[in-house]
């Protein structure tokens, strides 16, 4: 890293990727989803897909890591919040093959 003449650093080391919720307690996981989630809604209300879509996969990787007692902590609006743009915008969870009448019958 280069310094400047007072000493500070011109280009700082970029951040490491960490796992989600790594070094966090409990009390700041909860805090940290509902944080993600709050963003994901803000950024989906700005009409930006794309960073919504990428807070809103960072908030579901890290909600996947809380216990049912941790879930139930989050408030209910940003689960439901959660659960309808991953399933009605993102996908489902897991892929489910409709079986559709064909056309012309």
């Amino acid at each position: 890293m280069e310094e400047d003449t007072n000493g500070t650093t011109l280009n700082p080391a970029p951040p490491t990727a960490l796992d989600p919720g790594e070094g966090l307690s409990e009390a700041e996981r909860i805090k940290e989803v509902c944080r993600l989630i709050r963003l994901a809604r803000s950024r989906w209300d700005a009409h930006d897909n794309g960073g919504c879509r990428r807070e809103r996969n960072r908030a579901a990787a890290l909600y996947g890591t809380l216990t049912e007692e941790q879930k139930d902590q989050v408030p209910q609006a940003l689960r439901v919040w959660l659960r309808y743009r991953s399933e009605k915008y993102f996908g489902p969870r897991r892929k489910i093959k409709k079986k559709r009448t064909p056309p012309g019958s």
